[in-house]
């Protein structure tokens, strides 16, 4: 059956290239896809413009909208066994992640099929003035682009496509070309969950080609893409020829910051967590330690012992506590960025060569020094040890300069005293992966809420300036891309 969806259609790509996918456990072949061209995706984009303009979707009532995002959750739910199945053997990661994930996405298209059902359709504002009415009114902003990557394929693609139809969007949604299978298999449970034509459409392929038409064409108001800085750089220059609006969510060195009062073995889970769950190939992960002097030593040598211990396997292994990188190429990455860490003063802890089981390229780097390594987002198990002398130092330490280190600064992986915590978050320089530059209060909520609520917003109104603190939350051991179950995948 061809694997590109447009205009309600599965079809073969117009020039009839093919791509083979291979698991990075092992090399094995998964299967062959069609590979979309730049034509294919223009074509996805007219579909896409004539169900908005024309059709029905974003006339439709938001119960019926919500009420579809809801079938859609439970068929998520029925296929639970073969999404989490084809997931892990697209990137390779361990089965338990996978099912984690496919739980979350169920509950991302739950909670705003709810949401949009629930919500009132707009706000009467007092103008103060008699025979004069304002109202705020949301509307659909119409053609979305979404760009998703290999490292989180359904839970990534899910963040974009359920928000963006709960307000009424239509959109064209391109996967990374190393993990389709998922993407597909959505689709096909959008179509059975009676999504109308042309609102929901599919192009496989490498970005430079499949993708790059949703940066620069004129029918396209809006793109999503999650992925890496120079990637997101040109996707942003390539948008303002059209001044569409732009949702960037690209990789950072996050800070992990340990404090001498932290509770130890948690603040040790939680950084193993942070670095080597799902290999480290997490935007959010946080790879780099910032521990304050006093408990320096004793942590180190604690998270080395740790990390040397750590069961590496394949997806189907349940012994297994990580798993491989996503291909050789991004391996080759890895080892660059370990070896240039090296040459720049860093001191290997633990790891750094391929380890001798099949398809098993893991590399692990708890490290004291700076450079490049430091700096920037590595996508892989490693991570750069830092240490202060007081809260402070550990603060302008874990602000950062460059646009890999300015992702976010939030306290977690640690107990600590809670205004403490939320006093240097706050204080903390947020580059926002969505284009924006500025001081933000960026501690999200436990759980899911905080960031689907921006999401949602984003679909329907642009990116928005807005963060907030949770009360008492600053304590909180909580990695943000995953329930707080998953730190048990790497505790001792």
């Amino acid at each position: 059956m061809p694997d590109l969806f447009i205009d309600g259609e599965w079809r073969g790509a117009l020039d009839e290239r093919t791509r083979e996918i291979h698991c990075p456990a092992d090399g094995s072949p998964v299967g062959v896809v069609d590979e979309a061209g730049g034509k294919d995706t223009v074509e996805a984009i007219g579909a896409a413009r004539r169900a908005f303009d024309t059709g029905p979707w974003p006339r439709t009532a938001p119960q019926e909208r919500g009420d579809l995002l809801l079938r859609v959750a439970e068929l998520l739910v029925r296929d639970k066994e073969s999404i989490a199945r084809a997931e892990s053997l697209d990137t390779g990661k361990r089965l338990v992640e996978s099912e984690y994930d496919v739980d979350d996405v169920a509950n991302c298209f739950r909670y705003f099929g709810r949401l949009v059902a629930s919500e009132a359709p707009g706000r009467v504002v007092d103008t103060g003035a008699a025979g004069i009415d304002s109202r705020v009114v949301y509307e659909p902003v119409g053609v979305c682009g979404l760009i998703t990557p290999w490292n989180y394929p359904l839970l990534q693609t899910a963040w974009k496509v359920a928000p963006a139809l709960a307000a009424g969007n239509t959109f064209v949604l391109k996967p990374s070309e190393l993990t389709p299978h998922t993407a597909i298999h959505l689709m096909r449970l959008l179509d059975e969950a009676g999504l109308p034509a042309g609102v929901g459409n599919l192009v496989l392929g490498a970005g430079p080609e499949a993708g790059a038409p949703l940066g620069d064409h004129p029918d396209v108001d809006l793109v999503s893409f999650t992925g890496g800085l120079a990637t997101g750089r040109r996707l942003m220059a390539a948008a303002a020829g059209t001044v569409k609006k732009v949702a960037l969510e690209l990789g950072g060195k996050n800070p992990n910051i340990v404090f001498a009062d932290a509770d130890f073995d948690t603040a040790v889970d939680m950084a193993l967590t942070a670095v080597f769950l799902h290999s480290g190939q997490v935007c959010s992960a946080g790879a780099r330690l910032l521990v304050e002097d006093s408990l320096h030593d004793r942590f180190v040598d604690e998270v080395v012992r740790r990390a040397a211990e750590i069961r590496l396997g394949g997806p189907f292994d349940e012994r297994a506590q990580s798993g491989p990188l996503i291909s050789a190429a991004h391996r080759s990455k890895v080892e660059a960025y370990v070896a240039k860490g090296i040459a720049e003063g860093a001191v290997l802890r633990c790891g750094g060569a391929r380890p001798t089981g099949p398809g098993l390229d893991e590399l692990l780097l708890p490290a004291h020094g700076a450079g490049r390594v430091r700096r920037r987002d590595v996508g892989g198990p490693g991570g750069v040890l830092r240490t202060g002398t007081h809260g402070g130092a550990l603060h302008r330490r874990g602000r950062g300069r460059t646009p890999g280190e300015r992702h976010r600064l939030r306290p977690r992986g640690r107990r600590m005293d809670a205004r403490r915590g939320e006093g240097r978050a706050r204080r903390g320089r947020a580059a926002d992966r969505h284009g924006l530059d500025q001081r933000l209060p960026p501690l999200r909520p436990a759980g899911r809420v905080g960031r689907l609520q921006a999401v949602r917003n984003r679909a329907r109104t642009g990116p928005l300036r807005t963060g907030r603190v949770p009360r008492g939350q600053a304590h909180l051991a909580q990695h943000q891309s995953h329930p707080a179950g998953m730190v048990q995948l790497i505790r001792g």
